[in-house]
C-alpha cells in the first residue's frame, strides 16, 4: 500500500488510547496494570494454557568456553513441541537468566541460530554466521551472555528454524488461517514467549528473581511484550523495536506491507492502548530501549513519542532511573558489538 486512504486516516485520528495510564479512569497503578494486561490477554485470542506441562527433553549436549550447551524441547502450548538452545554457565548456580528472542528478518531457515551458535548442525553455521556478521557485529549474543554467567534460552518462533521456513506470502496465509479459526498468529507468539519465561523460572539452575527478556528487531518487540505479560521477567532489553502507533502508520511503513506485521498485530488492541502503553505494563521494572538514529523502519518522531510516553509512566512510579532510552547516532537497524557491550554492562548492573 503506497499511501493511506481517507478512511484509514479517519480511523487513525479517532484513536485516543483510553486505557493508557494517565488517560484511564483507573488511578491505582496496580489495578491499572491488572486491567491493561487483562485487556491485552483477551485480544491475544489464544488461551494462556499454564496448565500444560512443559515436559522438557534434552539432547545434543556440548561444552562451550565456560558454559554447557543443550538442545531442549518443551511444550509451550498444547498444540506443538518447540525446540530451542539452552546454555548454562559452569559453576554451582543458581544463575541469572536471559530469555533471548530472535528477530524476524528476511531469513527463515534459522531462528534460534540467529542468537546462539549452532553447534548441533553444521549446515546452519554458515547462514547463522553471515547473519551475525551482517547485523550483530559478528557475535552470537547468546554465547556472549553465557560466557558472562547467564543461563540463556532461545526458542524457535513459529515459522523459523525447526518450525520453518515460513516466508513472506506464507506468513500472510498462515495469519489469515489463524484469524479464520478465531485465533491469532501474534497471540500465539506472545503466549509462547510468556510461557518460555515461566519455563526458565522453574529451572533449578536459574535464580527466578533474576530473569531478563532481550531481543533485537522483532525480538525487541517480543522482549517488552513478554515483560508486560509475565511477572517472571524482572528486566527487559529491546533493541530496535519501539515506536508510537500513529507515527508508524504512515506511507511506506513496513507495518503496512503485511508479512512480518502479522506477528505483531493484535486485532483491536489499538482501540485501547498505544504500543508504548503496552510496554508500560511492565513498569516500574528496569527496561532498556535502544536503537539506531538512522533506522529506516522507525521514524525518529515515532521513537521519541514512544520513549516520552514510557518516561511519563516510569516517572509517575518514582522510577525514572529504571527506564533507559537511547538513540545511537549513525546506526541503522543493527545491534552492533558496541551496543551489545552497553546492554551487557546494563544487565550486569540491574541483574
Amino acid at each position: 500500500m503506497c499511501e493511506l486512504s481517507g478512511v484509514h486516516q479517519l480511523l487513525k485520528k479517532e484513536l485516543d488510547f483510553p486505557l493508557a495510564w494517565g488517560s484511564s479512569p483507573i488511578r491505582d497503578f496496580t489495578q491499572w496494570r491488572r486491567a491493561a494486561r487483562a485487556q491485552v490477554e483477551d485480544l491475544l485470542l489464544v488461551d494462556g494454557q499454564d496448565d500444560v506441562p512443559y515436559a522438557p527433553t534434552y539432547r545434543a549436549t556440548s561444552q562451550g568456553p565456560g558454559y554447557r550447551r543443550e538442545l531442549v524441547t518443551v511444550s509451550l502450548t498444547r498444540y506443538e513441541r518447540v525446540r530451542g538452545a539452552l546454555l548454562t554457565p559452569e559453576g554451582p548456580g543458581p544463575f541469572p537468566a536471559v530469555l533471548l528472542l530472535h528477530d524476524h528478518g528476511g531469513m527463515f531457515d534459522i531462528g534460534k541460530e540467529k542468537c546462539v551458535r549452532p553447534w548441533y548442525d553444521d549446515t546452519r553455521l554458515a547462514p547463522a554466521q553471515a547473519w551475525a556478521d551482517d547485523l550483530l557485529g559478528g557475535r552470537f549474543v547468546g554465547d556472549e551472555l553465557a560466557r558472562r554467567g547467564y543461563v540463556v534460552l532461545c526458542l524457535d518462533a513459529l515459522g523459523w528454524g525447526d518450525r520453518g521456513p515460513v516466508a513472506y506470502e506464507q506468513q500472510q496465509a498462515l495469519a489469515g488461517t489463524f484469524y479464520h479459526l478465531g485465533s491469532s498468529l501474534a497471540g500465539l507468539m506472545a503466549r509462547e514467549d510468556a510461557r518460555a519465561a515461566g519455563f526458565l523460572a522453574g529451572l533449578d539452575r536459574v535464580d527466578p528473581a533474576r530473569i531478563a527478556a532481550a531481543g533485537f528487531s522483532m525480538g525487541g518487540y517480543r522482549a517488552w511484550q513478554t515483560a508486560a505479560l509475565s511477572d517472571h521477567v524482572a528486566a527487559a532489553v529491546s533493541v530496535s523495536w519501539m515506536t508510537g502507533l500513529k507515527e508508524m502508520m504512515v506511507p511506506g511503513s513496513n507495518a503496512l506491507r503485511g508479512h512480518s506485521a502479522y506477528y505483531m498485530l493484535h486485532p483491536g488492541l489499538a482501540r485501547h492502548l498505544d504500543i508504548p502503553d503496552v510496554a508500560s505494563i511492565a513498569a516500574p521494572r528496569p527496561m532498556y530501549f535502544l536503537g539506531g538514529a538512522d533506522d529506516t523502519l522507525f521514524s525518529a518522531e515515532g521513537v521519541e513519542a514512544a520513549y516520552g510516553r514510557m518516561r511519563t509512566v516510569w516517572r509517575s512510579r518514582h522510577a525514572g532511573d529504571r527506564l533507559r532510552t537511547e538513540t545511537w547516532p549513525g546506526l541503522g537497524h543493527v545491534f552492533t558489538g558496541h551496543m551489545q557491550d552497553a546492554v551487557l554492562a546494563w544487565l550486569d548492573d540491574v541483574m
